[in-house]
């Protein structure tokens, strides 16, 4: 088993969203809330373009944060439905959605005064208002 590793806040967010843009997750954004909130640093929201992608998301980053760093998300909602799944790895949070939720909620207009991290994937990625 592993040791779990100290990764950076930034760094973890950056390796969330390489996971999943890897796996064809769009519209990937990383919000810095270290400002604003004092429960996590980062946002890292993404769309599933179905449930069944959703889950494979989900599950793609918990193996692979796992296996890479030996981290495991404090906790895990949403794995019934599939329609919005969130991991918390306390400095950073992931949300996936499929678009109908993303649309509904809005989590970047929510937080629209929280800096963007330039993730460096590709424009059509990160295009999402």
């Amino acid at each position: 088993m592993t040791e779990p590793q100290q990764v950076e806040s930034e760094a973890l967010a950056r390796r969330i969203a390489a996971i999943c843009d890897a796996k064809k997750a769009s519209d990937l954004v990383a919000l810095d809330v270290r400002d604003l909130v004092g429960y996590t640093d980062f946002l890292v929201i993404c769309t599933a373009s179905n449930e069944r992608l959703a889950k494979a998301v989900k599950d793609e980053v918990r193996e692979r944060l796992k296996r890479e760093l030996g981290i495991s998300p404090g906790s895990v909602e949403g794995e019934t439905e599939l329609r919005w799944v969130l991991l918390d790895y306390l400095d950073c949070v992931l949300h996936v959605f499929v678009p109908e939720t993303r649309d509904y909620y809005r989590l970047e207009a929510l937080w629209g005064e929280a800096p963007r991290l330039d993730l460096g994937l590709n424009e059509k990625a990160q295009a999402r208002a």
